[in-house]
């Protein structure tokens, strides 16, 4: 915001008043010069600690040593509590709709209102118990022959169950104008490597899942004695079914997951799966070339694949349908699953309130019908133009820094502002929305329940999906909710997607001056735009098409970049004996350094452009506020279990680190505090690494 310009227009306005006046502009005067600035929380810092030394406690220690997390939540920092608050307005809305006598009953924001009801509907849910899943696991328990699987697993993947195979329709990573078929692993309980490492969390963990599995099949109609050795058996198929596939690192490369072949050499991969009938009840239309992601999988699966392994093939296919479907059925059940894959597993001391819960899954079915909604009551159009300017600012700051790379080539430089400038920009929410109105969602009052509307919402996103099998890709459509926290890019599109909710403090703030929002929002834009550069996103076109865009010379020069960033990451210790894997994240810790530099030269060109000079707000200058604004982004504080569980599989590093570990290597940060040799935050300048 312009605070020069609001000081003149508020004098012009004024002026026209008589002696009064003067008394005015005088106390204004006297408020202006003792006004502080908003967008710096001075509680939050601990100025007793030298930036120079420590500058993520420097700006965020008070808040560290102060700030319990709440008994709801694994992870607390800006981004929940934003997305906490951000809940709270979306609540305030649901509920004001489902107040409305005037409500459409056919409209898409009634079926939001009865999926929210059906979710807070108890009494009935446990009324019900497990019933409504009966059906299902009678289907699986009727199979006697392993040339049934076929039959059963098409018809029920149209209810998510993505049992030894899954399969869905997307763009082509070569042409993603167009949508193909595409192949993939069954579904796992839990992530692949704590069926494959060996250290003391992962085999806790996996004794615990056994447990939990054993808990919920007793639930589900399974007598004690039984349950425990089934558990075991599925645990150990599971297993079985982890080893052959890709690991964390392996599956970030785009190339490793893109194998098309003809349909018709899957009977060669797994001649025991009878492909015709599996296609026929999916229920997809016909198709010559697919798309499989893991064939060396799909290779190890023949041999699993026998009547002798048939009971615990089932065993394994009926715990995935009632492991899916757990949070739709009795609140018992519901509590069960938290117990594992939130106490356990994340370190949650209690869940969120019934009502959160019931939102989260709203959000994630109808999520559009309610973002209407938000961006009605909560966006409005000057908040899409601001973050329109301050993209396309990033966006200059980008391309001058490509120009400027002293490592990469006159014509690979060429390919990268072309990609650059072929971005496609998406603020707040979708000139289309969805269309629900076929999706067959019944309110309690009229006999609807839970379980019965979840699975018509997977029903009508699988059909959705199928019926795009051969047609031209929609790149209009959106897969954040305007109402979701968070923000994107899409290499198949080649795309930049913030959300409305987003575009709030701290990331965003329409009374902080320009440094602030720059440090933030500005640094997440840039973010997503260097995913477009990532060792991921850098094997797509400008036209979102997985081609080499590169010299072999520059490529080399990039991947040893990004050799330098991931060893400098994979040296910082999070906890005893547990290291941030530098190879995994590397995707974003190059959007994270990249974001910082494009922002900050971005903040440089905005100043120059609007006039302001350099001064002083609340005793920092610009460029320390910006980089005050970036750690405060990220001031976070994790359960241990929680951290664990982010190293061993969240691609983005723990906030902590990544409050300060970028600045590190931005010469522009060691000027802003005076960071010389000697001080804590100083690295050499042999050992910064520059990417983009």
């Amino acid at each position: 915001m312009n605070y020069k310009w609001n000081v003149a227009r508020s004098l012009l306005v004024l002026a026209a008043v008589t002696v009064f006046t003067s008394c005015k502009d005088e106390k204004e005067t006297e408020m202006a010069e003792n006004k502080v600035y908003p967008g710096i929380d001075f509680t939050a810092m601990d100025t007793l600690v030298s930036p120079k030394d420590d500058f993520y406690r420097y700006v965020n220690g008070t808040w560290i040593d102060s700030t319990e997390i709440p008994a709801d939540q694994t992870v607390w920092g800006g981004f929940n509590k934003l997305r906490k608050d951000t809940d709270a307005d979306v609540l305030a809305i649901l509920n004001k709709a489902k107040d409305d006598k005037n409500l459409d009953p056919e409209s898409d924001q009634a079926k939001a209102v009865y999926v929210y009801q059906s979710i807070m509907d108890t009494d009935n849910r446990n009324k019900a118990g497990y019933e409504h899943l009966t059906p299902y696991l009678e289907m699986i328990d009727n199979i006697k022959s392993v040339t049934e699987l076929p039959i059963v697993l098409g018809e029920l993947s149209a209810y998510g169950l993505n049992g030894l195979v899954s399969f869905n329709v997307g763009p082509d990573a070569k042409d993603t104008n167009m949508n193909v078929a595409q192949l993939g692993a069954g579904s796992l309980g839990m992530a692949r490597e704590y069926y494959v490492e060996k250290d003391a969390d992962s085999k806790e963990k996996l004794e615990k899942y056994q447990e939990h599995v054993a808990r919920l099949l007793k639930m589900t109609g399974t007598d004690s004695l039984s349950a425990g050795k089934m558990a075991a058996g599925i645990v150990a198929f599971e297993g079985k079914m982890a080893k052959p596939r890709l690991d964390k690192v392996a599956r970030r490369n785009p190339l490793l997951s893109y194998n098309p072949m003809p349909k018709s050499n899957l009977k060669k991969l797994v001649p025991a799966m009878d492909w015709k009938a599996y296609f026929k009840n999916v229920g997809v239309k016909d198709f010559d070339t697919i798309v499989v992601s893991e064939p060396d999988y799909l290779k190890a699966l023949q041999p699993m694949i026998t009547q002798n392994n048939l009971p615990v093939i089932k065993d394994y296919l009926k715990w995935t349908m009632i492991n899916q479907s757990a949070s739709f059925l009795s609140v018992e059940l519901e509590d069960a699953n938290w117990d594992f894959y939130s106490k356990t597993m994340t370190g949650a001391v209690e869940q969120k309130a019934a009502n959160e819960r019931a939102l989260a899954i709203v959000n994630g079915t109808v999520g559009e019908a309610l973002g209407k909604l938000y961006v009605e009551e909560k966006f409005p159009q000057e908040a899409k133009d601001k973050a329109t300017e301050m993209i396309e600012y990033v966006k200059r700051a980008y391309e001058v820094r490509i120009n400027a790379l002293d490592w990469m080539s006159a014509d690979t430089k060429k390919k990268a502002i072309e990609k650059l400038n072929g971005m496609t920009i998406k603020i707040g929410y979708p000139d289309k929305w969805k269309d629900y109105s076929e999706m067959e969602i019944t309110s309690p009052d009229n006999g609807g329940n839970l379980f019965n509307n979840m699975m018509a919402v997977i029903k009508w996103n699988r059909e959705d999906n199928l019926d795009n099998l051969g047609d031209k890709v929609d790149k209009s459509e959106w897969f954040m909710s305007p109402q979701t926290v968070n923000a994107y890019y899409n290499p198949y599109y080649n795309e930049i997607v913030f959300p409305a909710a987003i575009l709030q403090p701290p990331f965003y703030d329409y009374n902080a001056d320009a440094a602030i929002n720059f440090g933030g929002m500005g640094a997440v834009i840039g973010h997503e735009i260097s995913h477009g550069f990532d060792d991921s996103g850098a094997k797509f076109d400008a036209a979102g098409n997985m081609t080499n865009w590169w010299t072999d010379e520059d490529n080399t020069k990039f991947e040893g970049l990004g050799t330098n960033l991931a060893d400098q990451y994979s040296a910082i210790e999070v906890m005893p004996d547990v290291f941030i894997n530098g190879e995994f994240t590397l995707g974003e810790n190059i959007g994270d350094l990249g974001g910082v530099n494009a922002a900050y030269d971005a903040l440089q060109m905005w100043l120059d452009d609007k006039g302001i000079k350099e001064e002083n707000i609340d005793g920092f200058t610009q460029q320390q506020r910006f980089f005050i604004s970036w750690a405060t982004v990220w001031r976070t504080k994790m359960r241990d279990e929680a951290l664990q569980q982010r190293i061993k599989g969240d691609t983005h590093s723990p906030g902590m680190q990544r409050g300060y570990v970028p600045l590190q290597n931005i010469q522009a940060f060691y000027d802003a505090f005076d960071i010389k040799e000697g001080d804590k935050m100083y690295i050499k300048p042999e050992n910064r690494v520059v990417i983009w």
